[in-house]
């Protein structure tokens, strides 16, 4: 191939090129960038992050002490508090270490989320998340500004001891009590002491309308 040749050769290539480059700007005039393997160009999908609507705060690992009132002016230097609440046992009103508190801002509660997460106090790490409101229990604000009043378990078990029976509930009681006498009689026999038990005998009373069990002493 002589130099006239080689010098036509490279024109035609040049303006080969030109073309397809044009044509491809036509193309692909909308894309931001092509593939260096060829084909299609392809524009970048620009990723829009999901506005935060989530007010509601899960609040895990809660010490003891760090209670509704403790916890309300804790919280309250970051935004206004809408509803606050700690789960408690609804017998003992103790506390279940875990509570939900509601910001009015989504914002204020994005940031405190955030920030506060792993915060340590009183020896635990808070765990913060926050809840979407698609699960948001309807019922989770239902006994927030009620009062808890713990159950009194002395009082409960002197009322049960203390009411009124009738013939039927005596009896099986009174079955109760000489069940238990016999088998403290049978451990007693089993272990090798020697001791005789007194008799049980029930006494009624008729002003209490109670059956009073004394040991016979003769």
């Amino acid at each position: 191939m002589g130099a006239k040749e080689k010098k036509a050769a490279k024109k035609s290539l040049k303006k080969a090129s030109a073309q397809k480059a044009i044509v491809v700007s036509r193309e692909d005039k909308d894309v931001d960038f092509l593939p260096l393997e060829g084909g299609p160009g392809k524009k970048i999908v620009e990723s829009v992050e999901p506005v935060n609507k989530s007010t509601v705060l899960y609040i895990g690992h809660i010490p003891h002490g760090f209670y509704e009132e403790q916890m309300e002016g804790f919280f309250k230097q970051f935004g206004t508090i809408k509803r606050l609440r700690i789960a408690r046992n609804r017998k003992t009103g103790k506390s279940k270490h875990y509570a939900f508190l509601e910001f009015t801002n989504p914002e204020v509660a994005k940031v405190v989320a955030d920030e506060m997460n792993n915060y340590l106090l009183f020896e635990h790490n808070l765990q913060i998340q926050l809840v979407p409101p698609e699960k948001v229990h309807p019922k989770l604000w239902n006994r927030v500004n009620r009062t808890l009043k713990p159950v009194n378990f002395a009082e409960v078990a002197r009322k049960r001891h203390n009411k009124e029976r009738t013939l039927q509930e005596h009896q099986k009681m009174v079955e109760g009590i000489l069940k238990r006498d016999e088998k403290r009689r049978k451990r007693i026999k089993e272990a090798g002491i020697e001791y005789e038990c007194p008799e049980l005998v029930g006494k009624i009373q008729p002003k209490a309308k109670k059956i009073k069990f004394t040991y016979d002493q003769e």
